[in-house]
């Protein structure tokens, strides 16, 4: 059915199970993108953190990225689909516009992302990326609930 699938990845538990649900949708003619989005990590403006190294915490972040890739992309490559990765940067913009930006680039005909299904207080604290997902894409979205 769905040709394209885009997959964020991170590696929570809400990741994992998006993962395992994409995998039931895919086939040999699948092409699946797996994305990882590094944010920027900016400098907080205090001595006390005037000697963390902001260059090796984003090199660990990519580090991150590129394992989690690595893991999910060898469960579609046995699944037999044909999968891609990439690292993507934040570079200041929300992480949910970088995921659509993306998407439509890459011409994607679904998202699959996790979702932890929050509502109210913790839900306006903590922000989705889901939910920005779903309010900006041009592609249908699956949410996949972690329960």
């Amino acid at each position: 059915m769905y040709q394209r699938i885009l997959i964020p990845v991170d590696t929570g538990k809400t990741s994992a199970r998006a993962l395992a649900e994409a995998l039931k949708l895919v086939s040999r003619d699948t092409q699946v993108r797996l994305v990882y989005v590094v944010e920027d990590i900016y400098p907080l403006d205090a001595e006390a953190f005037a000697y963390i190294d902001y260059t090796a915490l984003q090199t660990a972040a990519r580090h991150t990225g590129d394992r989690a890739l690595e893991q999910a992309a060898k469960q579609f490559s046995e699944a037999g689909a044909q999968v891609d990765t990439v690292v993507l940067e934040g570079k200041g913009e929300r992480v949910a516009n970088v995921i659509d930006e993306d998407a439509e680039r890459w011409g994607a005909d679904l998202i699959v992302i996790g979702t932890h299904g929050r509502t109210g207080l913790s839900r306006f604290l903590l922000g989705s990326i889901a939910e920005g997902v779903v309010r900006g894409s041009t592609v249908p979205v699956l949410l996949v609930r972690t329960v």
